[in-house]
């Protein structure tokens, strides 16, 4: 795979900010080899995300970041990110009990489905490190008082760990802890969770059962962004299923897991390509 540069962008609609920066690149060189761009009519907004091969390009790619910025970031009040291909990101995966979004997860690591990097598994409880030895990664535990007393400091101890282990993301792969303001504050919009259930609609514990009580004809899960509010971050993917009157909160429950681990593992992917773009509290995702 040859090296390329990843820019990601959103700024005030306005004429020529694709000539300019394309003309940049080809000025100096550059190969572009994907453009995508969506402008935002409602409220006026410009996206774009742009990728050019390294090979031939005049600009070392440690000075990249500072000519765009000293180019067009304020001329355009351009607000960007710049990414390296051949930089893998590094996911850190947070479980409780539950499995099966973790086999998911893990498989299509093993299988080469990702250019990613997992240094390790993050869990308040004991019971998934055999998953963990099967796929030879490192399994870390703390666990949380019930009446979580110690949250504060798990949650520091946590970050040390992330910290060492040069971790870029973490993926909730159903961790049942509420991840507080720090560590939300030191990964912004690079926390992805799966809810069980289509956001906006029953949100909060047992969502299957609120649907079945409910007698709704489809379920979902949503994978989003974590923020300070609850199930209410950017959502970056959806899927549902088709359920009848004949289903229990039983059944509800096996086809949901089956969906859960779909739309999170999407998510995962559109994040490790760097396709997703978060604003306000949207996404753009680029296909």
């Amino acid at each position: 795979m040859r090296p390329t540069a990843i820019l990601l962008l959103h700024c005030p609609d306005q004429q020529g900010i694709i000539s300019e920066v394309t003309k940049f690149i080809t000025d100096n060189q550059g190969n572009i080899v994907y453009l995508d761009q969506y402008v935002d009519r409602q409220d006026g907004v410009f996206f774009m995300r742009l990728e050019w091969e390294l090979d031939d390009f005049l600009i070392p790619r440690d000075k990249i970041k500072e000519y765009i910025s000293t180019l067009y970031a304020q001329r355009y009040q351009m607000t960007f990110s710049l990414y390296f291909n051949d930089i893998r990101p590094r996911m850190a995966i947070f479980v409780s009990k539950m499995s099966h979004c973790l086999y998911d997860l893990l498989a299509r690591y093993k299988a080469g489905e990702w250019d990613v990097d997992i240094p390790c598994i993050v869990s308040n409880h004991e019971d998934l490190r055999y998953v963990a030895e099967q796929f030879d990664i490192p399994y870390y535990v703390w666990s949380i008082n019930k009446d979580h007393s110690n949250k504060r400091e798990v949650e520091a101890a946590e970050m040390a760990l992330l910290r060492e282990k040069e971790v870029t993301f973490i993926v909730l792969a159903r961790y049942m802890q509420i991840v507080t303001e720090d560590m939300i504050a030191a990964y912004p919009h690079h926390i992805i969770n799966i809810h069980h259930s289509f956001l906006p609609a029953f949100v909060g514990a047992k969502p299957y059962h609120q649907a079945w009580e409910r007698g709704v004809k489809i379920i979902g899960a949503t994978s989003h962004y974590v923020t300070t509010d609850l199930d209410a971050g950017p959502i970056i993917e959806q899927d549902v299923v088709r359920i009848t009157h004949k289903d229990t909160p039983e059944s509800l429950v096996l086809k949901g897991r089956d969906l859960e681990k779909i739309v999170l593992s999407r998510a995962v992917t559109k994040h490790i390509q760097r396709k997703i773009l978060t604003y306000h509290n949207k996404t753009i995702i680029f296909s």
